[in-house]
């Protein structure tokens, strides 16, 4: 059976985690394959990793010894981890029970595909794009970075208009 990891990065981020983490655990279902959903906790002092371990079997630990920031604290949990597909997620990202499954399918229907993403809408707003990610990632004409749903300070709502995979 194919494998998914889940891997969220966490530093003194309690609060995200009680208040997000559940969802992640709720809505990561896929048929056919076995879900791990993986903390890596860049050395917190503020009581995560009780938490984390107060849940049992649902989520695995990963204490990595300091705070090694963004990509270090990803590059280290990574390399400790076997999977066939890799999900890197913010702690601070509410899911819903249909965001890991359409990922996986199109993945697996195309196998040249070597990442994905999914539509952010926002979390104070959910009918509008959430600016941090919107939906794709693009570059224009002129080098300026963009994405589906936002152009600088300008969010769209989600009105479907994006709701096919598109390179």
């Amino acid at each position: 059976m194919k494998s998914i990891a889940i891997v969220i990065l966490n530093w003194n981020g309690l609060n995200y985690l009680q208040q997000f983490l559940p969802s992640v655990m709720a809505n990561s279902k896929v048929e056919g394959f076995i879900v791990d959903v993986i903390v890596a906790d860049n050395g917190s002092t503020d009581g995560s990793v009780q938490w984390l371990s107060s849940l049992g079997e649902g989520v695995k630990i990963i204490q990595l010894d300091k705070n090694y920031g963004f990509t270090g604290g990803y590059n280290r949990a990574l390399k400790q981890i076997n999977s066939d597909y890799y999900v890197i997620l913010n702690s601070d990202v509410e899911v819903n029970s249909y965001w890991l499954e359409p990922m996986v399918s199109f993945i697996e229907q195309n196998p040249n595909v070597a990442a994905c993403m999914p539509k952010i809408n926002s979390y104070a707003s959910p009918t509008f794009f959430e600016y941090a990610g919107a939906s794709g990632g693009y570059i224009d004409y002129l080098g300026y970075p963009f994405c589906r749903g936002r152009v600088l300070n300008i969010v769209e709502e989600d009105n479907g208009q994006y709701n096919e995979a598109k390179e």
